[in-house]
């Protein structure tokens, strides 16, 4: 193997650019050649191939995004597409990928692998912490943060106020996001969709109220954005417990930013053990780093695709025992 090309695609997340440095630094310290891959899959198509070296990094370690870009493309599903960015892997002489992304970005990787022979590596950086395989994603503790630090400020004013405050963060289909803020923020309710089954109006009146008795002069609902409009959510609430209710949508702020300690050690982390683990593999091997119980494993890709990551309902559930 002499060179090897990176790329992020899908959503961004904060600590991406550590992983891209990582890479970068560790392939060029074992004598590869790299290549960035502008704009992801979509800059595949249109054969937009930067060189890198050791100064292209740096100073981005604390930086959010990414410096590649990323660009989402409907094209590439197609197979007579995708033979198109095959060629200018062939002419850039690649030898090896390095994708760093979500669980779409995993199985197109896949792909390519599967249909060029190109060995593979899959580097999991998602704020939603939905990859299956890994028990964190490169981002994830980021974008929790920035939740917890938005709770932490509206809780003052909700306090002050006399107020519920529904604080609505990112998970469309998963609310590993809400879970973890909800938890670690001290919120009196978290609704994700995982659990619809507690989306029921009475029963959440009927908790707030049971604070409201107790002394409670505000409390906090982390919702994902999966559950629905947290606008509509906010109406329903004051209805049905006549207290004022506001609501903050957080939206994309929770991917910007500094990535936090965590992030950045395991975009390190894994951006190194990618280099080291691609290295080793022949042709149509592709493989995933990922992280389990503190441990840095690398599975193949095949045993984990297709597979979802569920939600932990004993955390859940937890919060249920810290809320009364």
């Amino acid at each position: 193997m002499k060179k090897i090309a990176v790329m992020t695609t899908g959503g961004d997340a904060s600590g991406m650019n550590a992983a891209i440095r990582a890479v970068v630094r560790t392939a060029i310290s074992s004598g590869l050649e790299v290549m960035g891959i502008l704009e992801g899959l979509h800059g595949l198509l249109h054969n937009q191939f930067i060189g890198m070296d050791m100064a292209s990094v740096g100073g981005i370690i604390n930086r959010g995004g990414t410096i590649l870009h990323t660009v989402r493309s409907k094209d590439f599903h197609k197979k007579e597409v995708r033979k198109i960015a095959y060629a200018y892997l062939k002419d850039r002489k690649i030898d090896g990928l390095i994708s760093i992304g979500g669980d779409g970005s995993r199985q197109g990787l896949y792909c390519i692998t599967k249909e060029t022979g190109i060995p593979s590596c899959f580097i999991p950086a998602s704020i939603d912490n939905d990859v299956y395989g890994t028990d964190y994603t490169i981002g994830f503790d980021s974008a929790v943060n920035v939740g917890l630090d938005a709770i932490d400020k509206i809780r003052d004013t909700a306090a002050s106020h006399q107020r519920i405050f529904i604080v609505e963060v990112m998970g469309r289909e998963h609310g590993f996001v809400a879970l973890e803020v909800g938890l670690t923020g001290g919120a009196e309710l978290i609704l994700i969709p995982e659990f619809k089954r507690d989306l029921n109006m009475k029963k959440i009146a009927e908790a707030l109220n049971n604070g409201i008795r107790r002394g409670k002069n505000s409390s906090i609902i982390v919702m994902a954005e999966g559950v629905g409009r947290s606008s509509d959510f906010a109406k329903k609430i004051e209805m049905a417990t006549g207290m004022e209710t506001r609501y903050t949508v957080l939206g994309y702020i929770q991917r910007g930013g500094s990535p936090t300690a965590m992030s950045r050690k395991l975009a390190l982390t894994f951006g190194y053990e990618a280099v080291k683990c691609l290295m080793k593999l022949k042709k149509k091997q592709s493989m995933m780093v990922g992280i389990q119980a503190n441990k840095v494993k690398v599975m193949e890709m095949k045993s984990v695709l297709g597979r979802e990551r569920a939600i932990d309902s004993a955390e859940y559930n937890m919060n249920k025992v810290f809320s009364l």
